[in-house]
């Protein structure tokens, strides 16, 4: 038994794809950790690209943590961005070991018999080769496909390359509306989704907010509420000024009683 963990993003789908389409190796299943809290573009993109895997022998399993695991407020806690007695710090990251990685653990330990060892295709490309470790249990043995198995490792724009020539639609980056590792970018792009992300969030940073006794708990680095955030790129902020001179000359070209 082989399996492939699928996170929904350009690696991982590229990976169930490659083997849908003869690439890679055939592999049992393609499992998904649900968080609960992925982005809806993610969502989206799995209800679409499920039934394309599948009819190509690439089995979608969806596996998920117990609702109070994955809650924000009684589960395992992302690792809010803190301010306290002793200043600025971060909480402990333990939710993509308690939401993802627990998960598919258990759902191997459910398929295997004493002894079995499971391949683990994990979707990390040679840019990324830092991420690469070993599994920590006897019965998985990780595997970095586009490290490993092909003629030269792969990067993340290999991949991307890959799909756009196979006529395969490019995910969104797999993460958590919520994950507070989100970049400026990430940030904005949710904020103008319109697709109840952004709601979503700001509900979470106001539900988040004394989570940990003695502390306030953000989502991002700033440490405010995040409805008080800037996102806005540098192109915007220019656009914004040139608005606000157009508007000037156009006042200043009206003439006065």
């Amino acid at each position: 038994m082989k399996i492939i963990s699928l996170g929904w993003g350009v690696q991982s789908f590229a990976l169930a794809a490659m083997s849908a389409l003869d690439v890679l190796p055939p592999v049992d299943a393609a499992v998904h950790a649900d968080t609960g809290h992925e982005r809806a573009e993610t969502y989206a993109f799995a209800k679409k690209w499920t039934p394309w895997l599948e009819e190509r022998g690439v089995r979608v399993v969806t596996v998920r943590a117990p609702a109070k695991v994955t809650s924000i407020t009684d589960g395992i806690a992302p690792p809010w961005f803190t301010l306290g007695p002793k200043g600025r710090g971060m909480l402990r990251r333990t939710c993509t070991d308690r939401w993802k990685i627990a998960e598919v653990k258990r759902w191997i330990r459910t398929q295997i018999q004493k002894g079995d060892v499971v391949p683990t295709w994990i979707g990390i490309t040679w840019d990324e080769a830092q991420r690469v470790n070993t599994a920590n249990v006897s019965y998985q043995q990780l595997v970095h496909p586009f490290i490993e198995m092909f003629d030269r490792p792969m990067t993340r724009a290999d991949v991307v390359r890959w799909l756009t020539e196979n006529n395969l639609e490019i995910p969104v980056k797999s993460s958590c509306v919520i994950c507070p590792f989100h970049d400026r970018a990430t940030w904005r792009e949710i904020q103008l989704s319109g697709n109840g992300d952004w709601e979503k969030a700001l509900a979470v940073d106001q539900a988040i907010r004394h989570r940990r006794p003695g502390y306030l708990c953000y989502l991002t680095a700033e440490r405010k509420p995040l409805d008080e955030c800037d996102f806005r790129n540098q192109e915007e902020h220019g656009q914004l000024r040139l608005g606000l001179l157009d508007a000037d000359d156009d006042a200043a070209t009206v003439p006065q009683d």
